[in-house]
């Protein structure tokens, strides 16, 4: 073939490239002109035949008119993929002045919900949270809160006790409040409290104990409340108290009373009953002619406050404790407390929240 003749062909088969309607024909194109049996192979095997200077002036030839072709083919073959690519795309677009879709994607299980809701209402009053291990040793856990070996209190707690022995010879525990975390606390923060910086702190957590019916879980979850400064004194605890449980359940003037109790770690202690009415077989929150317990409370001992290395002569302070579930299945109507444990997917459907739904006390918990 002369050199007019591949000029003539280059141009043909760049034409039928550019004719092609789709990746397929390009491809039928490219095997016929550069695969095994193409055009341009069929020409290059034919060199052969030509003398030095004209096999090597046609194999130049052959040469450029290959790239050219080659050029052409993935110029085409990237305009067909970038055409499938704006196809796809236009396909998939998401109009975004929709509205977005009704269906929730999980929920969020009601006793991180209702933690969040108590360090909202705690934090509007200043106070900080504090957090210590599960796994307690005896001195935290018993010792400093004024509960000694030989205490009944011991027995009531039905301890998890572990194998370790802490460095005081006693067995390591899995915490049985979040009583410990006040002893750190104070531990920690007696500096501070000489400094005229008082402690006020909530502590949210787990605790165990070896107890198991319709009101009773392995583990379950507390909050305690702790305040330390020179002046304060037990009408600080029942403004503090009366605010929170008025806050939580969004009731005005819920009616509270304090009966005498009996705790280790306080002095004088008090169980708080808020009012409510039952009718029906109904438990409504408020005013009402019934009293129904939900946290106990009282004035620290000195002894734990000399345990901690705080002076009961020039401080004094209070401290309350509730369990989470319990004022959490009184404001939202949940009867047993083990269903909070059970992963069951409907009833976290039906008593689970959106994770949007922050409480605040600005917007409503």
């Amino acid at each position: 073939m002369s050199e007019i003749d591949l000029e003539a062909k280059q141009l043909e088969i760049i034409d039928n490239i550019n004719s092609a309607n789709n990746l397929d024909e390009l491809e039928q194109t490219r095997i016929s002109v550069l695969g095994k049996k193409g055009i341009i192979t069929q020409e290059m095997k034919s060199l052969g035949k030509f003398d030095g200077d004209k096999r090597r002036q046609m194999g130049q030839q052959l040469n450029i008119i290959k790239s050219k072709i080659i050029e052409a083919i993935n110029e085409k073959e990237e305009l067909f993929k970038q055409q499938e690519l704006n196809k796809k795309l236009a396909s998939e677009t998401i109009d975004v002045s929709l509205p977005a879709r009704n269906k929730r994607i999980g929920k969020l299980h009601p006793i991180p919900q209702t933690v969040e809701e108590i360090v909202a209402i705690f934090g509007e009053m200043g106070f900080l949270v504090a957090e210590g291990p599960d796994v307690e040793d005896d001195w935290h856990n018993f010792q400093a809160l004024n509960i000694p070996p030989s205490h009944p209190a011991r027995q009531m707690q039905d301890t998890f006790y572990t194998k370790g022995i802490d460095e005081r010879g006693a067995s390591s525990v899995l915490r049985t409040h979040t009583s410990p975390v006040q002893i750190r606390t104070m531990k920690n923060e007696k500096e501070n409290l000489e400094k005229g910086k008082p402690i006020r702190i909530i502590a949210p957590g787990r605790t165990f104990r070896c107890d198991s019916d319709l009101t009773h879980t392995p583990m379950f979850h507390q909050v305690e409340g702790l305040v330390i400064d020179e002046q304060v004194n037990f009408s600080h605890l029942k403004g503090v108290l009366k605010s929170f449980v008025e806050a939580y359940f969004e009731i005005d003037d819920v009616p509270l009373q304090f009966r005498p109790s009996f705790f280790p770690f306080t002095e004088p202690s008090a169980e708080v009953d808020i009012g409510c009415s039952r009718k029906d077989g109904t438990l409504k929150i408020g005013a009402g002619a019934d009293w129904l317990e939900i946290l106990g409370c009282g004035m620290i001992h000195p002894n734990v406050l000399e345990n901690c290395g705080i002076d009961s002569n020039k401080y004094q302070g209070f401290a309350f404790g509730m369990g989470i579930e319990r004022i959490a299945m009184l404001k939202y109507g949940i009867n047993d407390l083990r269903t909070f444990f059970d992963s069951d997917i409907r009833w976290l459907e039906h008593y689970g929240f959106s994770s949007f739904d922050i409480p605040s006390l600005v917007r409503g918990l």
